[in-house]
């Protein structure tokens, strides 16, 4: 280990580092460089399901390759004359967008009290967002042309929703970055009150972002995984919430080295023994914990899996290789004004993070309990807590299809325009559709496409789109179709998708959030060497998330009116608390292990917490308002996540890493090590 790091900070090769760096940045934003991610979530629900079976026999079905667009006109009172011969009228120059004959257009559809108007347009299927988009944008312009005053339009449909969930995102990247980048050079110059110094992190880690954001697609790529835009999202927030943590940790113990050490590449080296192998444990922490995500049904979650993987060890690389080697080129005058010299006092020791760890130390049991009621309050804010959002409650502002979708819905039934569709075989058609009509909630069931094998039935269910009533309609209908002897009998469509991703969401929780603590827990008996330790830290973790899930819930409902967590919430806030909480808790103790060895348990963790408390809670609040950022984009879901870390990484930093922990360290004593015996102070060179 020595050798690795008097080569990465020797006064003749750390310019070797640099080299690297620019090398490694010229090739991956060159020659490797790939095309960027797809604009439009992936849905990516595994083929076991009912729903991705329909889909592939579908296929075989004539018309396979048809979509349909859905526009709406409507007026505040009935429609007159004149707005049905300009609606007839604009149904013909929609007509035009498709490959049938407009003499076959399905006829206009009206609603019961006359003041809205259904025009079906029957399109080419295609895969392609980009054209989709396209497409859409063309349509809504066609329909709105010469329109009436008093009339509305809305397309909506399949094809409108893909439109605009596309349309939400465009742009959503620049805007993230830039958002992310203000936040995190307005906390770095607070932190390091220097105009100077951010500099220096700020470029390792905005060049870890742009290179782990090219190699993840790549990486996604050969595993035939795309990214969407929501990944690469959240991608670019791990990439600087981490990257800055990491940066944060190794300029903190480098200037504390400083202030001991003449020679700043000896200094350098002294840091990177110290802090490295808590930077290298907490990386290869997350990174594990984001591998389990492959074991997921959801391609999605897949895709955020392998993506942030990659730009955790990105960013872990560049803080251990790149940093160094750049910190080393600034000298000791990237500090300035307040410049480490040999011989200054380290205010640290005497500082309020020493007088808070002395004060926790005189009654650790007080304190403990103390912050464990404040923890097990907030988590009671999760009770009555809801999951799943409907189709029309997935983004922040209504796009222009769910506000179409509503209209439809309230005009002319909820089931309209979105047809489950059973694929059975022939002999059994008759049989499954009475089956169908026998289910309560089923309004409709009528014999559609067929081949010489498989016909299809279209199924209308009387409630809202994706909503826990229609899932249960669903669930119901497939239960009684299963029980038609010789029909084979599959439940599909774009509902009875959303619910097979839901039950995958499910299954993939009660596999992945078990898993993700076990490795956690094997990670920290390793690097510890120790049982009551992991054990005590991993309860904190924990105890944290299920605090900023509750107070997340309070906020969600009584704050910003959302009627749920969306389906990924919980996973996913899961995943990045409980993964970034042990950057902290490895932070903390890994030096109070190490100042334990000369300092005993107590002294120890006092000195731990003053030497890294500052720098835990500004990484911690940096974290925060990184996370916080994803409130930027348009989704509810990446909201949600955003806000539940947040609150999880604020309570983690200022209340359970820097109080609980440490009462909990004096309380336990010796024993907080075991089965250690001893503690050994490690030594450089």
């Amino acid at each position: 280990m020595d050798r690795i790091i008097k080569l990465l900070t020797g006064k003749r090769t750390f310019w070797a580092m640099i080299l690297l760096g620019i090398t490694a940045a010229g090739l991956t934003f060159g020659p490797l460089s790939v095309a960027k991610s797809d604009s439009s979530p992936t849905s990516g629900v595994p083929a076991w399901a009912q729903s991705s079976k329909v889909t592939e026999l579908q296929k075989d079905l004539p018309g396979a390759d048809a979509s349909s667009a859905i526009v709406l006109y409507q007026s505040g009172s009935a429609l007159t004359d004149a707005d049905k011969t300009y609606i007839l009228d604009a149904q013909k120059r929609l007509m035009s967008f498709s490959s049938a004959p407009a003499q076959f257009a399905p006829p206009v559809s009206y609603s019961k009290d006359s003041t809205t108007a259904l025009v079906v347009v029957p399109l080419d299927k295609t895969d392609k967002t980009e054209e989709i988009s396209k497409r859409v944008a063309e349509m809504r312009a066609e329909a709105k042309k010469g329109m009436p005053s008093g009339l509305k339009t809305y397309l909506t449909g399949p094809e409108g929703f893909q439109a605009d969930i596309a349309g939400v995102f465009e742009g959503a990247d620049i805007t993230l970055l830039a958002t992310t980048g203000m936040v995190v050079i307005v906390l770095l110059l607070v932190t390091y009150r220097s105009p100077i110094l951010w500099i220096f992190p700020l470029l390792v880690v905005g060049s870890a972002d742009g290179m782990a954001g090219i190699l993840a697609t790549r990486v996604a790529s050969s595993m035939d995984i795309q990214l969407d835009q929501s990944v690469t999202g959240i991608l670019s927030i791990l990439v600087f919430g981490a990257g800055t943590d990491y940066a944060l940790l190794l300029i903190s113990r480098y200037r504390e080295e400083l202030l001991t050490t003449k020679d700043r590449f000896v200094a350098m080296a002294k840091a990177l023994k110290a802090a490295g192998p808590a930077i290298l444990a907490s990386g290869v922490t997350v990174i594990l914990a984001l591998l389990t995500l492959l074991l997921a049904d959801i391609e999605g979650t897949r895709a955020l899996g392998i993506a942030c993987a990659v730009g955790v060890f990105v960013a872990m690389v560049g803080a251990l290789t790149v940093l160094p080697a750049v910190l080393l080129l600034g000298g000791r005058w990237m500090f300035w004004p307040v410049v480490p010299k040999e011989g200054m006092v380290n205010k640290t020791e005497s500082g309020l993070w020493a007088k808070l760890g002395r004060g926790v130390s005189n009654k650790p049991a007080r304190v403990a309990l103390a912050g464990g009621l404040i923890l097990v309050a907030l988590a009671s804010g999760s009770l009555g807590l809801k999951t799943g959002l409907s189709s029309t409650e997935q983004f922040l502002k209504s796009p222009e299809a769910v506000t179409g979708q509503n209209v439809l819905a309230d005009k002319f039934g909820a089931g309209i325009g979105n047809s489950t569709e059973v694929i059975t075989k022939n002999a059994a058609v008759d049989e499954v559709i009475t089956a169908a009509k026998s289910v309560s909630g089923v309004t409709a069931a009528v014999a559609g496409k067929a081949n010489d094998t498989i016909t299809q039935v279209d199924v209308t269910i009387d409630a809202e789109p994706q909503s826990d009533q229609e899932f249960a309609v669903i669930q119901a209908l497939r239960d009684r179709l299963e029980k038609v002897d010789g029909a084979d009998a599959l439940v599909g469509g774009l509902s009875a998708t959303a619910y097979d991703s839901r039950l995958s969401y499910d299954r993939d929780q009660a596999l992945i959030i078990p898993l993700i603590l076990a490795l956690v827990f094997i990670v920290l008996i390793v690097l510890l060497r120790s049982l009551v330790a992991p054990v005590l830290l991993l309860l904190t973790v924990v105890a944290s998330y299920f605090a900023s899930l509750g107070a997340g819930w309070l906020l969600f409902t009584h704050v910003f009116g959302f009627p749920a967590l969306a389906q990924s919430t919980f996973l996913f806030s899961f995943l990045f608390l409980v993964a970034l909480g042990v950057d902290y808790n490895i932070f903390l103790v890994t030096r109070a292990q190490e100042e334990s060895g000369t300092l005993g348990v107590k002294q120890g963790m006092i000195k731990a917490l003053s030497s890294t408390g500052g720098v835990i809670t500004s990484a911690g609040v940096l974290l925060a308002a990184v996370f916080a950022v994803l409130g930027v984009l348009p989704l509810i879901a990446l909201t949600q996540i955003g806000i539940i870390v947040c609150i999880g990484v604020l309570l983690d930093t200022l209340l359970v890493r820097t109080v609980v922990v440490p009462a909990l360290a004096f309380m336990t004593g010796d024993k907080f090590w075991w089965p250690r015996k001893k503690l050994t102070a490690p030594k450089f060179g």
